[in-house]
């Protein structure tokens, strides 16, 4: 009996935790966070552990809490969609009122993680959790402009890191907030072309011309391009101390014109499978721009 009621606690608190991450979407939290760092080690003059993991915690906090908003003012579209039906609320397997508990005390923790580092970067947290869920979320059953504002607080954590690293905001945040923004479009264009069919039935206006044609797949390009163009600028030497040396600035405009490629493809078939190869593209893109812009500043420090 004992071992069946251990058996039993073993299996809730797995599932507990298993709804936790996707209330959260932890996945996408963590890359928030690696953003966030990423950014962090660029402003830095000094790395201090501790401002590291308190910017990770309180991010993790931050973007949790947008996800579980979302998912609570989301709960009957999400139900209409294969891709959300078993997510925790709309599958029944937690309430609406939990959720929203949970969300609010993130916020509450996460603002308040982040203005130890500074008032800053709690500040520009608050702004990504208000847009995300009062802005963006209401406006994706509206309009497919809504992406563009979705993109605002998701371009967000690169340069929240460089400002909880500084306590300033100026050219270089600036830079690395437009880098992220940019890429957004051809991230988020290529997941929505290959859940069209799922959005539709909730409703959702995700794609720019609200169809899978030429003109999304030209936009697509359109952002993939000037997202090469931001990434590269500091190369040049004209965003403050956010500078890239010349191998950093080839290899990423080689990973762009990689991620480029995909665009074209995606031009070409139109098809779910090269959307899939695009989407992904994008994602090993930004992990690795933001690993080479890393690398790069401190290889560049030992030469000097």
């Amino acid at each position: 009996m004992k071992s069946a009621v251990g058996t039993l606690n073993t299996y809730s608190w797995t599932l507990i935790f298993s709804d936790f991450k996707e209330i959260t979407k932890a996945r996408l939290a963590l890359s928030v966070v690696f953003s966030s760092i990423a950014g962090y080690f660029l402003g830095a003059y000094q790395i201090e552990w501790t401002s590291v993991l308190m910017l990770a915690i309180g991010g993790y906090c931050m973007v949790g809490a947008s996800n579980a908003y979302n998912q609570v003012i989301e709960k009957d579209l999400d139900a209409l969609m294969s891709r959300t039906a078993n997510r925790p609320v709309p599958s029944g397997r937690m309430s609406s009122a939990t959720a929203l508990t949970i969300a609010v005390i993130m916020t509450l923790l996460g603002i308040g993680i982040l203005y130890l580092l500074n008032p800053k970067t709690a500040m520009f947290g608050a702004i990504a959790i208000f847009l995300y869920t009062s802005v963006y979320t209401p406006l994706k059953t509206v309009t497919p402009l809504s992406v563009f504002v979705g993109a605002i607080p998701g371009a967000i954590p690169f340069m929240l890191g460089w400002v909880a690293a500084t306590n300033d905001f100026g050219i270089e945040p600036g830079t690395l907030f437009m880098i992220q923004f940019f890429w957004q479009f051809p991230h988020f264009w290529a997941l929505a072309w290959m859940l069209d069919e799922d959005y539709k039935k909730a409703g959702f206006k995700m794609l720019p011309t609200g169809k899978k044609d030429k003109g999304t797949v030209v936009q697509i390009i359109m952002y993939t391009v000037w997202m090469i163009i931001i990434s590269v600028i500091p190369v040049l030497g004209i965003t403050g101390r956010l500078q890239l040396s010349l191998a950093g600035g080839i290899i990423i405009f080689l990973m762009g014109m990689a991620m480029l490629v995909f665009a074209m493809l995606l031009f070409e078939k139109r098809n779910n499978a090269t959307a899939r190869k695009l989407m992904l593209a994008s994602v090993i893109y930004i992990s690795l721009m933001q690993v080479v812009y890393v690398a790069d500043k401190y290889i560049s420090q030992i030469w000097i």
